[in-house]
């Protein structure tokens, strides 16, 4: 990853500088090529436990236009003259480059994990339901680097159950003996990292006391608070009286954050009405050339705080397609409280090329304008959905829905309703500006490729 910084953003630099003619172009080409990899190296790019976890192209951004500053710093002390646009055009391609380069590693690294490859042995120490919870929250996902073999349990219950080794610790004050037994347990089991779970048996000063002997035989250790789906922006640490305290912000819903979301969702929706006119002209005669009915659908949905709106689409199935499923009792395919019908007869053959392609979803742009919905967020429920959610399903609606979402970039309709209300917590719980984006430009992929729409 070094040398392809390195060298993308110093040979891209030097050429383009020596092709307009700009001074010095080896020296050019040299300062960029070192100051490229310097900057994302202070910013911890390189750190083993940074290299292929994320594949977002905002912190490579963000990395972009630190080394901006810091070279027209640099220019400005040394009172350099720098034509801009040639200096912008000379380093863009190392942030081009260096983006697709991320994204490439980690979803190798995401391969080699699914493969069982180029994971991290991990001994897991705690009460027996939280080594259970665990244990279960790691083997649903397989995109974390984190290979569980083997716990050691404090207090009663079993658990570990399959595992290479279960230990029983007594817990308590003090805790060196039990220290010496995890330490053991790890060295047998070959692990290089220790989590624990804290609990009634775990204190502080036992804590400690493993975290010495572990340091001390070069394991690390790790900790885990018990908070489940939340974010890294959303948690600070602090010090308190030799105590460390975990901050956990809530989610942005006011002030700045949320006028930047909304200035957005306007300027986005009126800038693809404008650009995509001509496709929707098209599809509108396409639809009421093919059936009998309207060009648009318009159907209830449940808004942000459970406040009802109609939501419009193009209409992809015959005209009376409501009727026929509250008669014959058209069956849900689906898990869940979401109706979904992989082969629906109601479809329209030129509805299956829209929702295919999502092309059915661009009058909704219209729904983003009048402020029922924004460009991101959950998916719009029925209200028959709604009445069957529970007190964790409502939370879906703490925000506004929208035109894609962590749902429509992940599967769609192959995703069960766990899955889906899972994806959607997320996003409520975990918003921010710079994952609106990264949905964004995953949707484009997500509509070209296809996958679960139906």
């Amino acid at each position: 990853m070094l040398a392809v910084d390195l060298l993308g953003a110093a040979v891209p630099a030097g050429v383009l500088c020596a092709m307009a003619n700009l001074p010095h172009p080896l020296w050019t080409g040299a300062l960029i090529g070192a100051a490229w990899p310097l900057t994302a190296a202070l910013r911890k790019r390189y750190a083993a436990g940074s290299l292929g976890e994320s594949g977002a192209v905002l912190p490579v951004v963000r990395d972009w236009l630190v080394m901006l500053g810091v070279l027209a710093a640099v220019c400005v002390a040394a009172r350099i003259e720098v034509p801009v646009a040639s200096w912008l055009l000379a380093l863009l391609p190392c942030l081009v480059l260096t983006a697709v380069h991320r994204r490439l590693v980690f979803r190798r690294t995401l391969a080699r994990r699914r493969n069982a490859r180029g994971l991290r042995r991990v001994l897991v120490v705690g009460e027996a339901a939280a080594v259970d919870g665990i244990l279960a929250r790691l083997a649903a996902r397989t995109d974390n680097q984190y290979l569980v073999v083997g716990s050691c349990v404090t207090g009663g219950g079993a658990a570990g159950a399959g595992l290479p080794a279960s230990v029983r610790l007594p817990g308590g004050p003090g805790g060196g003996e039990d220290a010496d037994t995890v330490l053991r347990c790890a060295t047998e089991l070959d692990a290089e990292l220790v989590f624990v779970a804290p609990g009634g048996r775990i204190s502080g000063d036992w804590l400690r006391r493993l975290s010495w002997t572990l340091h001390g035989n070069g394991l690390e250790l790790a900790v885990l608070p018990g908070l489940f789906d939340v974010s890294r922006h959303r948690v600070r640490l602090a010090g308190a009286a030799g105590l460390t305290v975990l901050h956990v912000a809530p989610a942005a819903r006011h002030g700045l954050p949320a006028l930047l979301k909304r200035a957005t969702d306007v300027a986005g929706a009126l800038l693809l009405s404008v650009l995509l006119a001509p496709l929707l002209l098209v599809v509108a005669a396409a639809v009421r050339l093919s059936s009998p009915g309207p060009v648009l659908y318009r159907h209830v949905r449940v808004g942000r705080g459970r406040v009802p709106f109609r939501m419009w689409k193009f209409r992809t199935m015959v005209n009376d397609a409501d009727r026929m499923r509250r008669e014959k009792e058209v069956p849900n395919e689906h898990d869940g409280a979401m109706f979904k019908l992989e082969r629906d007869p109601r479809v329209t053959p030129l509805g299956r090329f829209l929702r295919r392609y999502s092309l059915d979803e661009l009058p909704q742009l219209y729904n983003v304008l009048a402020g029922h919905m924004s460009l991101v967020g959950p998916r719009p429920p029925l209200p028959d959905e709604v009445e069957q959610y529970d007190d964790t399903a409502l939370r879906r609606l703490a925000v506004k829905p929208g035109i894609t979402g962590l749902w429509q970039v992940s599967g769609r309709s192959d995703l069960s309703w766990d899955e889906t209300v899972a994806l959607d917590l997320s996003y409520v719980d975990n918003w921010s500006y710079a994952r609106d984006i990264d949905v964004l430009a995953r949707t484009f992929r997500a509509v070209v490729s296809g996958r679960g729409a139906y």
